[in-house]
């Protein structure tokens, strides 16, 4: 259609066929390769970030559907007459594309054929005439296409807006034009013309878009405030990483402490993982790791829940056996059941023995002499994996400079059992002489906390001096 500089300007030419089959050629490949893509990033196709992708992969192949297309029409130039008239393919760009032109001196409209299946008017019928169209606009949206109307006709303002129109078999459509004013010899508008574009399926691929945008926003932002909270909790009741703030004294027998928690490599929920030291009423001192599973607040309250038992317990002189028999039993009433698994020592300083029990958990090594071993297990299943199991205990004497490293699975990345006990006793040259159990941790964590590791883990070590 031509320029609203002159009513007699002649129309511009397509561009060369063979510029454009070049880039029609771009099209098609990209096309393609966003498609493989899609195919191929359909891992996790019910979660928030799945759906979120499904939709944007969609409204780029849509709107590369449309550019093609649009290259197309370039190339071939406009379609004659008689071609109008016969309706394109339903879905195609040519079926959301028609144009339309008013003269506004004879008061005639002329409309594409496809123009009249986009409004949803019989191709019979008249065109509607500026006056009319607005017929066609919901209520709400008819101010918008007035002024938009109003402006090019009166001030020669290029129109470039969206409404929407309500066909007669009652369905809703999302309609973008833009137009020109077309002027005659003295500058007066002559008539108006515009190319009007169904958007309906883009504007719902991009709410698509926008709704699983949030929804996933959503989603991260409950996901933070959940580790966050679980994170404050595990604050809340574990004791601090470094020294002994729970054994002040420091008589023969005495202890020093040290501690780490190594989070996984990934944004893995905080879980249950705990580790405890604390100085009973009798002198002794508990000691005691252990690991829920699971991941999330609910699992972290379980762990809390747990560990003030495990210190009431203690407190009250409940042996590492009979705790952990108890302990199992108060996860097996718990609201949410769960499995977890446990070591508990109760460390006699003026004999220098150590009592513990296990519940399916990894025993503690000891370190002596630039050596070391695994204590032999009791017996122990996990906790909450049967009701009323019997829980076994050991008895291990210490010396002075004797290193005690707990430690929940995962420590080791990529080894779990006996075979990351073994890696560990592999630090034992490292971990002899006057260092501190400070210094231990530091080596181990060396060792193993820059590692990739997918689970959260934690650690206590405990020398003798």
């Amino acid at each position: 259609m031509p320029s609203h500089l002159s009513a007699d300007r002649p129309a511009p030419q397509p561009p060369g066929r063979g510029s454009v089959d070049a880039l029609i050629s771009q099209t098609r490949r990209l096309k393609g390769d966003v498609d493989a893509v899609r195919r191929g990033a359909d891992d996790e196709p019910d979660h928030p970030r799945g759906r979120w992708q499904r939709a944007l992969y969609d409204l780029a192949l849509h709107q590369l559907d449309d550019l093609d297309e649009h290259l197309a029409q370039l190339r071939d130039g406009p379609l004659p007459a008689t071609a109008q008239t016969e309706p394109a393919p339903r879905g195609s760009l040519l079926s959301r594309v028609g144009s339309a032109e008013w003269n506004l001196q004879t008061d005639e409209a002329s409309w594409s054929g496809e123009l009249y299946h986009i409004l949803g008017r019989d191709p019979a019928a008249a065109p509607l005439t500026l006056d009319e169209l607005p017929s066609l606009v919901l209520d709400e949206d008819r101010p918008r296409l007035t002024a938009m109307v109003t402006n090019c006709l009166v001030d020669a303002r290029p129109i470039d807006g969206e409404f929407r129109i309500a066909r007669r078999d009652g369905d809703v459509r999302t309609v973008h034009m833009m137009g020109e004013p077309v002027l005659d010899a003295d500058g007066s508008t002559a008539s108006m013309w515009a190319v009007l574009r169904d958007v309906s399926e883009l504007r719902r691929n991009q709410r698509a878009v926008s709704e699983t945008r949030d929804s996933l926003h959503r989603r991260r932002e409950a996901a933070h405030g959940e580790r966050r909270l679980a994170a404050e909790l595990q604050e809340a009741v574990l004791p601090p990483g470094l020294g002994s703030p729970r054994l002040p004294h420091r008589a023969s027998g005495a202890l020093d402490l040290a501690a780490r928690r190594l989070p996984a490599s990934t944004r893995t929920p905080i879980g249950g993982h705990w580790y405890d030291a604390l100085e009973l009423a009798d002198g002794d001192t508990l000691l005691s790791v252990g690991d829920l599973t699971g991941q999330g607040v609910g699992v972290t309250s379980t762990m809390t829940m747990l560990l003030g038992a495990v210190r009431g317990m203690a407190m009250a002189g409940t042996g590492p056996a009979q705790l952990m028999a108890w302990l199992n039993q108060l996860l097996d009433a718990t609201v949410q059941p769960a499995l977890g698994s446990a070591v508990c020592c109760r460390y006699r300083p003026g004999t220098r023995t150590l009592v513990w029990a296990q519940a399916g958990h990894p025993a503690p090594l000891l370190f002596r002499g630039g050596t070391g071993r695994v204590l032999d297990a009791p017996a122990g299943v996990l906790l909450g994996a049967t009701s009323g199991p019997v829980y076994g205990q050991a008895e291990e004497a210490l010396e002075d400079g004797d290193l005690l490293l707990l430690h929940t699975d995962g420590l080791v990345p990529g080894h779990t059992g006996r075979a990351a006990a073994d890696v560990l006793l592999g630090l034992a040259p490292r971990l002899g002489g006057d260092r501190t159990a400070e210094d231990c941790v530091r080596t181990v964590v060396e060792e193993f906390g820059t590692h990739e590791r997918e689970d959260n883990a934690c650690l206590l070590v405990v020398k003798v001096t």
